[in-house]
């Protein structure tokens, strides 16, 4: 399971001042995304963090103040990690539905490769809301955005907003839950392709000339 919480956005004004300390922040986030992966924000301890970094139990308080804390700092990182992807997906002059293949596409791959992603932003709700509803509500927002500038393009219907945004996501969440948590039985292409079919063509049947 591979991970890469290197771009952590900043809150306590706890930065590292020295390449080592960039290194033990990066051990201890890392450690703390599988140790919150693993057993959950309730059962997950500082100490088992800190033993899965190979760091002084002292180095977890240089960078930060407590393991709600520290989630909050996963939660926002998880969040941008998805978007990073996400930029990183799209083409230039790629039409509005193949962006969203591709986007799904990426996303899934994340997934597989971040497990962790669904059990902490799905505690999130519980642990920290404000950091859990803005992972969604700026995740639509992109969307969204590139819905719009579908429709500018004429690719897309002009009235196509915000449901529409929510409900892309939607299936894209449970995508990612069911083809890259749960198993991994199709290839993150394949499953892209079919849900590309959906926004492309819908799933009413073809009835052909009148």
């Amino acid at each position: 399971m591979a991970t890469d919480y290197t771009e952590l956005t900043e809150s306590n004004g706890k930065h590292p001042r020295t390449a080592r300390g960039l290194k033990t922040k990066r051990k201890l986030l890392d450690a703390a995304a599988l140790e919150f992966g693993e057993k959950g924000f309730h059962e997950a301890s500082i100490t088992g963090i800190t033993q899965r970094a190979g760091t002084a139990l002292g180095s977890f308080y240089t960078y930060f103040d407590s393991k709600d804390e520290l989630f909050s700092a996963l939660v926002k990182e998880l969040s941008n990690m998805v978007k990073e992807r996400a930029a990183l997906a799209l083409a230039p002059k790629q039409s509005a539905i193949d962006a969203e293949r591709s986007v799904l596409h990426t996303f899934l791959e994340f997934a597989r490769d971040h497990q962790e992603i669904y059990r902490i932003i799905d505690e999130a709700e519980f642990i920290d809301p404000q950091s859990y509803r803005e992972h969604y509500e700026h995740a639509a927002q992109r969307i969204e955005e590139r819905l719009a500038e579908g429709a500018k393009a004429g690719e897309l219907r002009s009235d196509i907003g915000e449901i529409e945004a929510w409900a892309i996501m939607g299936m894209n969440v449970f995508l990612g839950l069911r083809y890259g948590i749960w198993s991994e039985e199709k290839s993150a292409a394949e499953i892209a392709e079919i849900a590309n079919g959906i926004l492309a063509r819908g799933i009413t049947a073809d009835k052909g000339p009148g």
